[in-house]
């Protein structure tokens, strides 16, 4: 059972016309075109409105200028060369800019450009980092896609940080197993090094992207049995993205469907506003209207996510709507005092993101322990 053919180049693709080919290589000169046969073979090519073509095929809408390459100021949270410390108990670290699929919305396109910089091939000062830093339990790996390392690179990075006491999980953030299962599939190794290190104490969590249903494949059920098998826990979280999954029926079914296969949904993010993905953004108050209308056809296990902003302040959840106000709370936080912060502000029906409401008519603050020294 072979892998899928990766390809990088538009051209590459024959369901798509000369004229197209033409048209999207000017996408591609700004924003690389990344993708793999198996990926590209759940694509309905009859229907140019196809969910997952909109994920995996550029679109010269892309070009239009709005919004900028690091919407949620990741960069202020750089601690050491691939290292991001931006909540108290959590790390993360950028393994790679490399990925099995570069998808279109992709909030991090930005490290697939021309002279990114942001990860680090040495990780020895993060990982000192990490170890001077003992309020640090979870240790998120990212990208890029971790699991586009070979394992043998890939273990080597989670020894280490096992090594560390105080860091208790490690978390995988991968969209292999939606676009690329057999890469779980045809490497024993993998399911080897995670059976090493995923132990009753302390769990290794795979958190997986799928953002519609038609991706949840035999295959890819297939590759999360095997991840879970070899003593991974599975967590999803996926973006809420127009027309791809912004229809509740849709979203619903992603939901059940994922708690089905004992995969958690765990976040459902806003959008970001990021470069190039205007005709990806569903307006806040609309975003959550979908949101519960979806929970609405869950049972309990699959109506857990978080509808959430991953804003440059920490995960702003958007709580609820009347007539009138619009119902924010800080579910996580850069500053340690906005944890749990609860705020109120007039309903805007264009806002697409929390800096679009700039009348804050209340809030109410609650009181935290005082920080550790970071």
């Amino acid at each position: 059972m072979g892998g899928p053919k990766y390809l990088t180049n538009i051209r590459d693709i024959p369901q798509l016309s000369e004229e197209e080919h033409l048209r999207l290589g000017k996408v591609t000169e700004k924003f690389p075109f990344r993708s793999n046969t198996y990926y590209l073979s759940l694509i309905n090519w009859e229907d140019p409105d196809d969910p997952i073509r909109r994920i995996a095929i550029p679109d010269p809408k892309e070009l239009e200028e709005w919004g900028s390459l690091d919407a949620s100021q990741e960069s202020a949270y750089v601690v050491a060369p691939g290292v991001e410390h931006k909540y108290d108990q959590t790390a993360l670290l950028l393994l790679t800019n490399r990925c099995a699929g570069y998808c279109r919305y992709c909030f991090r396109k930005r490290l697939f450009m021309r002279m990114n910089t942001e990860v680090a091939r040495d990780l020895s000062q993060g990982l000192a980092y990490i170890r001077a830093h003992p309020e640090i339990t979870n240790v998120l790996l990212s990208g890029g896609d971790p699991l586009f390392l070979s394992t043998r690179r890939l273990e080597a990075i989670i020894r280490e940080v096992r090594a560390i006491e105080h860091v208790k999980i490690v978390r995988i953030g991968s969209r292999i197993p939606v676009t690329n299962p057999y890469r779980v599939m045809n490497d024993p190794s993998l399911l080897e090094m995670i059976r090493k290190f995923s132990t009753p104490e302390q769990r290794i969590y795979v958190v997986t992207h799928f953002v519609h249903p038609r991706e949840l494949t035999d295959v890819a059920i297939e590759g999360l049995d095997l991840l879970q098998k070899a003593g991974a826990i599975l967590a999803n979280q996926t973006p809420l993205l127009r027309g791809i999954n912004d229809n509740p029926s849709v979203l619903a079914d992603l939901l059940r469907n994922l708690s089905f296969a004992g995969v958690a949904p765990y976040y459902i993010f806003q959008c970001r506003p990021t470069l190039g993905n205007r005709h990806f953004a569903v307006p806040v108050e609309e975003a959550y209207q979908i949101f519960e209308q979806a929970k609405s056809h869950c049972s309990g296990l699959a109506k857990r996510p978080v509808f959430a902003m991953s804003h440059r302040t920490g995960k702003i959840r958007t709580i609820g709507l009347d007539d009138e106000c619009i119902y924010f709370k800080y579910h996580q936080a850069a500053r340690r005092e906005d944890i749990g912060k609860f705020m109120v502000f007039p309903r805007n029906p264009d806002a697409v993101w929390f800096d679009d409401y700039p009348e804050l008519l209340r809030e109410c603050r609650v009181p935290v322990d005082e920080p550790s020294e970071r």
